[in-house]
């Protein structure tokens, strides 16, 4: 029986895993990587895009914790867009469409140049507890681990089932086994299991697309990417197409759901309501006579076009005539099927902010296993977990993102304090401080964090150091001028004729002036650049806004730092409705803000739990 130790073992090589490995590496612990096949590490097992609406900001959040999701994608880029570019810069997501091929190639480039990392092929069967804690793991082969913490990032392989039709077979992704045995463990271990449902599209063959009858789907001229590092693509930009569904397409769908795994029964877990399959909308938007298909290619030298928008697990002769009943799909082959994967998660409430499980000590989750979707959610928690089971191995203060400060605070406070009832993602609308929480600062809000955990590079943080050098001085030389509203109208800048003198920032906040306008007004501000200029722009027009939010932040921050006892019984609180006594008893929020947050909560409720609070305090203080 082989044995060997180490600071912090990942079991996972998605980008759950990935990130976790990177940053507890990054943080200077040995770490240990166990997957069932390492040359599949930085695999895109769903579609090949990163980013998007929400999801971008993760990336970007990530990137300025120092991960590397952003930079293989950018390095992986194909075409880039800026969604909801039209609207306000707090909603705008990066997206990058990416060939597969590339995107692995540099994400194990990553995996080879990190120091303290090792990667190991091999399946765990089991986790190795002791006295409440997790110790190690063990393999297939009998091998077994040891460490100071785990991290768990089984992606969609805890016990998954591929469905296809009526056929199904345990698998973790078409053509890859699943961990059924972890699986087993961990249910005799009592954690909280359930289970969900995604699914995928079928690939089509591109030679066999009659690309003339589509539409073509440009980049952007102008690209904005996923991390703060890139300044230009490093691959060939090519067009993805857009096609579209018709009543021929529904009707044949229509006639055969009962052959559809989901809709006959055989799948009993819920899937993402956002991300749904051609069976769910055709069934849920009956009204609709057509949805929207974008062809994306999976890659310069590769051959294969991911059809997003068609999800479905139905037959495959199903699959093919519904296809072909698409305008410019009409001779489309299918290389591989469509399919739904069911696999077990873990109740996301078991775990406190560290992504920890709050009963086995030293064991961190990440990924689809706390019932997220996406790779950018995956990535994020990973990177959050991995520094956690990092900090735990070196006995270093935790890492931890407050919902005020970060996406992946939202998400995190979300997943561990209202769970979840279907695959979770990642959407702008989550987060009441969105406004704060943009792509273009990501790195001033959390790049400091990182610095203080060593999350981050020696490169990184030089390069942050000059930018907030800079933007500290245009903020000077904006401030330095000083207008009245006459003066302003000399210079052709429209400010309401309110008597009141504006510094440089406040005219920017008007939306008709622009940085050229105020550039003849000081020589320092001609020396600014463009990418600074954009910065300082946005920043001036959120001001106010910001200003306004300040105080809810400050509640937000104060009831963080209102801790409740941790024994405190919930169940006897007098003046609670026996509705919220059970939430608060399932829940055991550790703080007042995380109570607040708890559905059907109200302002009443919360004075009762914070006087209970305290007279539990004053009784253990009394003894």
């Amino acid at each position: 029986m082989k044995q060997s130790e180490t600071d912090v073992i990942v079991i996972g090589g998605g980008h759950a895993g990935l990130e976790a490995a990177l940053a507890a590496s990054r943080m200077g612990a040995a770490v240990t990587l166990v997957t069932l096949d390492p040359a599949k590490i930085g695999e895109m097992s769903c579609n090949p895009a990163v980013g998007g609406l929400g999801k971008g900001h993760l990336v970007r959040e990530v990137d300025a914790l120092g991960g590397a999701l952003g930079r293989i994608a950018d390095a992986a880029g194909i075409q880039f867009r800026l969604l909801n570019r039209r609207k306000g810069p707090a909603v705008r997501g990066p997206r990058a469409q990416c060939d597969r091929d590339l995107f692995r190639s540099a994400a194990q480039d990553v995996v080879r140049r990190t120091e303290k990392l090792s990667v190991i092929s091999g399946e765990v069967v089991g986790l190795i507890l002791r006295n409440g804690l997790a110790v190690g793991v063990s393999l297939s082969d009998e091998t077994k681990l040891w460490s100071r913490s785990v991290v768990l990032t089984t992606g969609t392989f805890l016990g998954g089932v591929v469905h296809v039709g009526e056929q199904s077979w345990p698998a973790g992704r078409m053509g890859e086994d699943a961990a059924s045995r972890l699986s087993e463990q961990l249910r005799e271990a009592s954690l909280p299991l359930g289970r969900l449902k995604t699914g995928t599209p079928p690939r089509l063959a591109a030679e066999t697309i009659d690309w003339d009858a589509l539409a073509p789907q440009p980049g952007d001229e102008e690209p904005v990417f996923l991390s703060f590092a890139t300044k230009r693509p490093a691959a060939q930009q090519i067009s993805c197409y857009i096609a579209h569904t018709n009543p021929a397409v529904h009707a044949e769908i229509s006639a055969n759901l009962s052959q559809s795994a989901m809709h006959a029964g055989a799948i009993s877990g819920p899937g993402p309501r956002y991300c749904p399959s051609i069976e769910d909308k055709v069934t849920r938007f009956a009204e609709k006579e057509s949805h929207q298909i974008f062809l994306e290619p999976e890659g310069l030298t590769s051959s294969l076009i991911y059809p997003n928008g068609i999800s479905t697990s139905l037959p495959l002769d199903v699959q093919e005539r519904f296809v072909r009943q698409i305008r410019g799909l009409e001779r489309a082959e299918i290389h591989q099927p469509g399919y739904a994967i069911e696999y077990d998660y873990v109740d996301p409430r078991s775990l406190d902010r560290r992504l920890a499980h709050r009963e086995i000590g030293g064991l961190f989750l990440a990924g689809q296993i706390n019932g997220t979707t996406g790779y950018e959610e995956a990535a994020a928690q990973g990177l959050i977990a991995g520094a956690n089971a990092a900090a735990v191995a070196l006995e270093r203060p935790p890492v931890e993102v407050d919902r005020a400060t970060g996406y992946v605070g939202v998400m995190i406070d979300d997943l561990v304090w209202m769970g979840v009832s279907e695959p979770y993602r990642m959407f702008t609308s989550r987060a009441e401080y969105r406004l704060q929480l943009r792509i273009d600062n990501a790195d001033q809000r959390l790049t400091p964090i990182g610095i203080e955990h060593g999350l981050i590079s020696a490169w990184q943080r030089e390069a942050f150091a000059m930018k907030q050098e800079a933007l500290a001085k245009g903020r000077s030389a904006l401030r330095e001028v000083s207008l009245t509203p006459a003066e302003a109208d000399a210079q052709g800048i429209a400010v309401r004729a309110d008597g009141v003198r504006r510094d440089g920032m406040a005219l920017l906040a008007t939306p008709e002036t622009s940085f050229e306008a105020l550039e003849s007004l000081s020589p320092m501000l001609a020396e600014v650049s463009a990418e600074i200029r954009d910065l300082l722009e946005i920043e001036a027009q959120y001001q106010v806004y910001l200003d306004r939010q300040a105080n809810d932040i400050a509640r937000l921050r104060m009831e963080e730092s209102r801790r409740l006892p941790p024994d405190l019984e919930f169940g006897s609180i007098a003046g609670l409705s026996s509705e919220l006594q059970a939430k608060l008893s399932e829940v055991r929020p550790e703080t007042m803000a995380q109570a607040r947050r708890i559905e059907g909560m109200t302002p009443a409720a919360l004075l009762l739990l914070l006087a209970a609070g305290e007279a539990s305090r004053r009784r253990s203080a009394t003894g």
